[in-house]
């Protein structure tokens, strides 16, 4: 094709992506049905990845839960199976619908939820675990990579083992889960990995360098994954990258940005975020972040110059945010030395 003509082409389609996303601003696009597929969630113990597990089986999915940590796993299997047990019953108490396919899995498929202990900074222990899977329950089609960890150090304090540690769980570990499952869904054209990142995946601040490196990494490997399905023409197989800002589970608890400021941008409540990312997952939209302002901020770091975004930062206590967290974590550790008599 003639290059004139194929740049004519190119800039109708990029026009075309610009119209498309402004109608789903206006028209909220039906969401998919993920009913009676096998839905694999990391770190689903607590936080965010409880939540996830909870939205998903609401939603007739079956699901597969890896954590390091079986009791808290133990306890999040227990409410998906609350869940299941209500849906069935009242699916069994409803009026038969015919061709009501969703009702049908609830009345004809035996939904479970199955546990792992997994440690997913452990490539030898998810690969192992991942056989397990597909042995004892089936090929997953939806991955929602989720598990994560912060050190709560300053650079030069911290433990060369835990940034490893941070590394390893919050970008590696998406490399090998992807790596297990990928292969089935490019097999079929079929599936949906999600990537939850950060907000601290797309700009960073002080005091958190192995957390902000181990999230960009991970917005790098989705990103780039992203691409390689397009370049492959696997268009049944959709990703999401999900980014909130501080939400409030507990993990940074202490991050402090200025009073004035805090009320109009005040840590996401957990279920909040996770509806939103529930919501893009379903209607397969690439990239969430949440709040919208963090759409705002990542445009402003990409054409403002260092020392502009220095002075943003300074502005908003965006630039010290993390050193009262980091300030609690030590004086914990100090604490639980003190404790122990180390």
């Amino acid at each position: 094709m003639n290059i004139l003509l194929e740049l004519f082409v190119v800039t109708f389609r990029v026009l075309w992506a610009f119209v498309l996303a402004a109608a789903k601003w206006l028209v909220r696009p039906k969401e998919k049905s993920v009913a009676g597929q096998v839905c694999l969630i990391t770190g689903a113990g607590s936080g965010l990845g409880r939540l996830f597990a909870l939205e998903f089986a609401r939603r007739r999915a079956l699901l597969v839960l890896w954590d390091i940590n079986t009791q808290s796993n133990e306890e999040t299997a227990g409410m998906v199976r609350h869940i299941y047990r209500e849906m069935a019953e009242a699916a069994a108490a409803a009026p038969r619908v015919p061709g009501d396919g969703e009702k049908d899995v609830l009345l004809h498929c035996n939904l479970q939820v199955y546990t792992y202990t997994c440690d997913v900074g452990k490539r030898e222990n998810v690969y192992l675990t991942a056989e397990r899977v597909r042995k004892e329950v089936g090929e997953v089609s939806v991955l929602v990579n989720n598990a994560g960890v912060v050190s709560g150090h300053h650079l030069l304090e911290c433990p060369d083992e835990l940034i490893e540690r941070t590394m390893m769980v919050n970008c590696h570990a998406h490399f090998w889960t992807t790596k297990a499952f990928l292969p089935k869904m490019l097999e079929v054209n079929h599936g949906h990995i999600v990537t939850v990142a950060s907000s601290l995946g797309l700009f960073s601040t002080a005091g958190v360098e192995d957390y902000c490196a181990s999230k960009f990494g991970a917005v790098g490997f989705h990103e780039s994954l992203s691409h390689e399905l397009k370049a492959a023409e696997k268009d049944g197989i959709k990703t999401t990258l999900v980014c909130p800002y501080l939400v409030d589970t507990g993990m940074f608890r202490g991050c402090r940005i200025r009073k004035e400021i805090e009320p109009f941008l005040p840590p996401l409540k957990p279920e909040y975020c996770v509806k939103q990312a529930m919501r893009a997952i379903l209607t397969d939209q690439p990239m969430i972040c949440t709040p919208r302002l963090m759409y705002m901020v990542t445009f402003m770091k990409s054409i403002l110059p260092f020392e502009a975004v220095v002075c943003m930062y300074r502005f908003l206590g965006a630039d010290k945010c993390m050193y009262p967290f980091i300030a609690q974590r030590k004086q914990a550790t100090n604490n639980n030395e003190a404790k122990n008599g180390i």
